[in-house]
């Protein structure tokens, strides 16, 4: 009969328990589940990444990055504690022009992601750290739009469309039922934004979202401003009001 929860097992990372578990990496998994919500959509054209950012009223909103650019066609939205992403993120970043200067081009998204996991997973048996407690949307193209999520464990997928953070299974529920597969980037970042104001608690404006694209036709990775935010935020709110309007009719 196996010990209840934890039972010593927690107290460092390099000791399994006898259920095959690593409690710390289980940890680092509810710091994800605690962060802001992060979606991120692949279209036929490009991937898009719409994430919440939680803000107090004494806060200045541009110094809360949720969204990273990590070489010219790729970048990442996070989920949980963004201390550890900024770490990941430099060691990203380093990778991408380590891999241009040594064989002048771009590095392949997935080769990135797996790089970021390579150091994820190494932070899982070492005695005196830690596990990251953060996940990556990494969105990219190089051939292709591509769509990663990275695991604090060092694992990671590839998506259509996927979520992280504290929304992410209502996110998920949304997009099994509406994604399809010819979606454009401008309907990406739609649904996207649909789906976050039906699972935030906070108002959507400029001020409480980021949001980031990369197009498959110029290949650049670009977070999007207030004023291109407010465009699509504007149109949500005309679309909810015109079927208000006809829902009282």
């Amino acid at each position: 009969m196996f010990p209840p929860s934890g039972f010593g097992y927690d107290r460092a990372i390099t000791i399994f328990a006898p259920n095959g578990r690593l409690y710390q990496v289980e940890y680092s998994l509810e710091a994800v589940r605690r962060g802001t919500t992060a979606i991120g959509i692949r279209a036929k054209d490009g991937v898009v990444l719409v994430v919440e950012k939680r803000v107090t009223s004494l806060q200045e909103s541009e110094t809360i990055e949720k969204v990273f650019i990590v070489d010219e066609h790729v970048g990442a939205a996070i989920a949980g504690l963004t201390a550890d992403a900024r770490i990941l993120i430099d060691n990203a970043r380093l990778e991408a022009q380590t891999n241009k200067f040594l064989y002048d081009e771009p590095i392949d998204v997935e080769l990135l992601t797996k790089k970021i996991c390579d150091i994820k997973q190494a932070y899982t048996q070492r005695a005196g750290v830690r596990p990251f407690g953060v996940s990556l949307l990494i969105a990219g193209v190089d051939k292709e739009p591509q769509l990663f999520i990275t695991d604090p464990s060092g694992a990671y997928w590839g998506y259509k469309a996927a979520a992280i953070g504290s929304g992410s299974q209502e996110v998920k529920t949304e997009l099994e039922k509406d994604y399809k597969d010819d979606i454009t980037l401008d309907e990406a970042v739609n649904l996207a934004l649909r789906i976050l104001k039906k699972v935030s608690k906070q108002k959507l404006d400029a001020d409480h979202v980021e949001i980031a694209c990369v197009s498959l036709k110029d290949k650049k990775f670009r977070i999007l401003t207030s004023e291109e935010k407010m465009k699509y935020i504007s149109k949500l709110a005309e679309k909810d009001e015109k079927s208000k309007n006809k829902g009282s009719k």
